[in-house]
């Protein structure tokens, strides 16, 4: 069992020692933006700067020529990470005896849905989600599995970790955001993630279901939702109804099923022999987000394996472990930034809780972001930790 930590080429170009300061937590790998949405991110211990403002979502490496004459292209990175900063922060890590795996981020680009707007998620309202690129659309999908393969495959990589491979919905870090007054169940956040865009609309005609009646009936049964009637654990079968919810669903697994393949098989015709392909993962198939809903046993039949979220528990690795092959990696996501919501004190005990539900290796978000404090109790942990032979 390994450990590896997140990081940002950010957070290693132009401090030379960092590496060093991460080969000393104990991890053996790093996991290292190599495509990323927009963000503001601390640097606590970095030389030159404490505060980096990646402006959009950007490939923190130069594009690859297969991009030339598309209409959709990944847009560069300004001044947070110029040129192929990837290939910088992987060089330097790499020589501290750190191995390093590209982090992807695929249908979440802010930048993209506001320069083409009929590329995003369109609600039973017809609001746009411009963070949410809608993976029905074929020039989406190929936009997306064409990024997969290109920032994954980086020189100096072993491996790839694809976030938000699925679809994105309603739920988003957005900046000042004032979507929480009326507080949304689980059913209510899917039926406000639900796509009417043209593709979409196609692909519910193909299940027999007219969009039109599928929007009515959602805007109907969330009506109770914005007055505060409707029960927190109703189902969207409950709100809408099993003859419109499954159809509806049955579109939207096959969409995600079928750009997760695509984008794994686009990754391994890009890739060397042996090149590690991880999805970040959500066991409940309709969940969006970038811990994207997938299908545990069909998504292990075409990934090495999962990166799940457990920072709150370990169970949501039960489904995925039940549909594990000896070799699948179920790497355990644990947040070690206290400020983030994260427990780095309880390494120990939550890496252990983990292990017995079937993690065989541990995520620690973020090393770049974490206090000092925080990386001291991860690498007391690690060090508490039979991990890894090194």
């Amino acid at each position: 069992m390994k450990a590896s930590a997140f990081l940002y080429p950010w957070d290693v170009n132009g401090d030379p020692d960092a590496p060093a300061r991460l080969a000393d937590l104990g991890v053996r790998q790093v996991t290292l933006a190599s495509a990323y949405h927009s963000t503001r991110a601390l640097t606590p211990r970095h030389p030159r700067h404490r505060i980096v403002t990646a402006e959009h979502a950007a490939v923190l490496h130069p594009p690859g020529p297969q991009w030339q004459g598309r209409r959709l292209r990944p847009y560069t990175a300004g001044q947070w990470a110029p040129g192929d900063a990837f290939g910088e922060a992987a060089a330097a890590l790499a020589a501290a005896g750190l191995d390093v795996h590209s982090w992807v981020v695929l249908a979440h680009n802010s930048r993209l849905g506001a320069d083409h707007p009929d590329t995003s998620v369109v609600n039973a309202y017809g609001d746009r989600y411009p963070w949410a690129p809608c993976i029905a659309q074929p020039e989406v999908r190929a936009h997306l599995t064409t990024l997969a393969a290109d920032s994954a495959a980086r020189p100096g990589a072993l491996g790839t970790e694809l976030e938000s491979c699925g679809w994105y919905g309603l739920a988003h870090l957005h900046a000042h955001d004032k979507t929480t007054g009326v507080p949304l169940g689980d059913a209510a956040q899917y039926l406000m993630s639900l796509c009417f865009c043209p593709a979409c609309a196609r692909g519910y005609a193909d299940q027999g279901l007219p969009a039109d009646r599928l929007a009515t009936a959602v805007r109907a049964a969330l009506a109770p939702v914005w007055r505060g009637e409707s029960p927190d654990d109703a189902t969207a079968e409950d709100l809408i109804g099993p003859e419109l919810a499954a159809p509806a669903l049955e579109f939207r697994l096959r969409t995600a099923r079928t750009l997760q393949q695509d984008a794994i098989a686009e990754v391994r015709a890009a890739a060397p022999a042996g090149f590690q392909v991880l999805l970040h993962a959500d066991p409940v198939p309709y969940h969006c987000g970038a811990n994207a809903g997938v299908e545990p046993a069909r998504v292990l039949a075409a990934a090495d394996g999962v990166v799940v979220p457990c920072t709150g528990g370990p169970e949501l690795l039960a489904p995925f472990a039940a549909a594990a092959r000896p070799d699948t990696v179920l790497a355990a996501n644990l947040t070690v930034v206290t400020g983030m919501g994260g427990s780095p004190a309880t390494l120990v005990r939550d890496a252990e809780r983990a292990a017995a539900a079937g993690a065989t290796e541990l995520r620690l978000y973020h090393a770049g972001l974490a206090s000092d404090a925080d990386l001291r109790h991860v690498r007391d942990g690690l060090a508490g930790l039979v991990l890894q032979d090194r």
